[in-house]
C-alpha cells in the first residue's frame, strides 16, 4: 500500500505511523514528493485493517500499488531520481557518456583509451575485470589487477568507474575501486548478486537479461531497491529475437515504457545491442533522440587485437565524432553534454 501523510506531518508524526506499520509485520519504504512524505508499506498486509488506517490523523490517503515493482514504479516516487557519480547527474538533463574497453587487457592499454574518451567527453570510464564469456576458453578478465590499472587510468584523467561484478562474493573487492558496480545482463536475475550489490550502497548499473521483458527487467531493479539501495541505472542493451544481422536487437522502445513506469534513469549499451561498429553510431545516436539518460559505448585504440568484442568496439576518432553528434542532438531534446 501507498501511505501519503498530510503535507505538514511533523517527523514524530510520520515515526509513529511507520512503527504502527511495523508492529503490523510491514516493511516501510520512504519518499518525499513536492512536500509530502510517502511511505509504501509492502508485505502481507492482510490484517490490516486499511480503513482504520485512513482514518490516522496523519494519514491523507492508502491506495494500492498496481504495479508489481512498487518501489521502482512512479506511483511510489513520481519525480525522476538523479544518481550523482563524479562529474554527472544520471537522470538529470546531463547526459551521461560511459566509454572504454570490453575488457581491460594491460595498464597501456586502459591509460591510453582513457586518455581518449577522456578527451572525447566521457565523464565514466568503463572496463571488465571479471568477463562472463559464451566460452570457457575466451579471456576471462584479469580479476583484482584490471580493476586497480581500471581506477588508475580513470584517476589520471577524472573519470568515474563502472566495472561488473559476476558473483557475489567478489562485490566487496569490486565497490572498493569502482564507482558503479555493473549486474550484467547474464546475472539480470541472480537474485543473490542483486542483495549484495544494494548491500554495497553503491550505485548499481542493471542491465537488461538478453531474453528478458520490461517488467522482468524492473523487478529486479525491485530486488535492489527493497534492499536499500535506491541507486539503481537501468541499462538497455539489445534483446535476442529472431534476428541474425546484428549480435542483438536493440529495444528503443524500452526507454519511453521504462520512463513512464520508472522513476529510474535510464542509459543504452548500443555496442552489445548490435555486436557491428559501424552499427554503434546509428543506434547511440536514436538512443538519445529518444529520451535516454546516456550511452555506454565500447572503445579501444586497436579493435582488430582487443581480447573480447573488438568488431564492436569504436576507435577514439570514431567515438569522438560520435560525442560531436550527439551533443547536437542533446540541444534539441533539451539535454546538455
Amino acid at each position: 500500500m501507498l501511505l501519503r501523510l498530510r503535507r505538514g506531518t511533523s517527523e514524530p508524526a510520520v515515526s509513529d505511523v511507520a512503527a504502527r506499520l511495523r508492529l503490523a509485520g510491514l516493511a516501510l519504504h520512504r519518499t518525499d514528493h513536492d512536500g509530502q512524505v510517502r511511505l509504501a508499506a509492502v508485505g502481507d498486509g492482510t490484517a490490516v485493517d486499511w480503513d482504520e488506517v485512513r482514518r490516522w490523523p496523519a494519514v491523507e490517503s492508502a491506495e494500492r500499488i498496481e504495479a508489481p515493482f512498487k518501489l521502482a514504479s512512479r506511483a511510489f516516487h513520481p519525480a525522476d531520481t538523479v544518481i550523482s557519480v563524479g562529474r554527472c547527474a544520471i537522470g538529470s538533463q546531463q547526459l551521461v557518456l560511459m566509454a572504454g574497453p570490453c575488457s581491460v587487457e594491460g595498464e597501456e592499454q586502459a591509460f591510453t583509451i582513457a586518455a581518449a574518451v577522456a578527451k572525447a567527453g566521457a565523464t565514466v570510464l568503463r572496463g571488465g575485470a571479471y568477463k562472463p564469456r559464451t566460452s570457457p576458453y575466451s579471456f576471462q578478465g584479469l580479476g583484482e589487477e584490471g580493476l586497480k590499472i581500471l581506477r588508475r587510468a580513470a584517476d589520471a584523467h577524472g573519470l568515474a568507474v563502472v566495472s561488473e561484478v559476476m558473483d557475489p562474493e567478489h562485490v566487496e573487492q569490486v565497490a572498493r575501486y569502482a564507482d558503479i558496480v555493473q549486474v550484467g545482463a547474464r546475472n539480470m536475475q541472480s537474485l543473490s548478486l542483486l542483495r549484495e550489490v544494494a548491500r554495497a550502497q553503491k550505485p548499481v548499473l542493471l542491465k537488461r537479461g538478453m531474453a528478458a521483458t520490461i517488467e522482468e527487467w524492473l523487478m529486479s531493479a525491485e530486488h535492489v531497491l527493497s534492499n536499500g539501495n535506491r541507486q539503481v541505472i537501468l541499462c538497455e542493451r539489445g534483446i535476442r529475437t529472431f534476428e541474425s544481422y546484428t549480435r542483438n536487437t536493440l529495444d528503443l522502445n524500452a526507454i519511453p515504457v521504462v520512463q513512464e513506469l520508472s522513476h529510474l534513469p535510464v542509459i543504452v549499451d548500443p555496442s552489445h545491442g548490435t555486436g557491428m561498429r559501424d552499427k554503434v553510431a546509428p543506434m547511440a545516436r536514436a538512443a538519445i533522440a529518444a529520451g535516454a539518460d546516456g550511452l555506454l559505448v565500447e572503445v579501444h585504440h586497436d579493435p582488430d587485437h582487443a581480447l573480447s568484442d573488438g568488431p564492436q568496439s569504436l576507435y577514439p576518432a570514431q567515438f569522438t565524432e560520435l560525442v560531436q553528434q550527439i551533443r547536437a542532438i542533446a540541444g534539441v531534446v533539451g539535454r546538455t553534454l
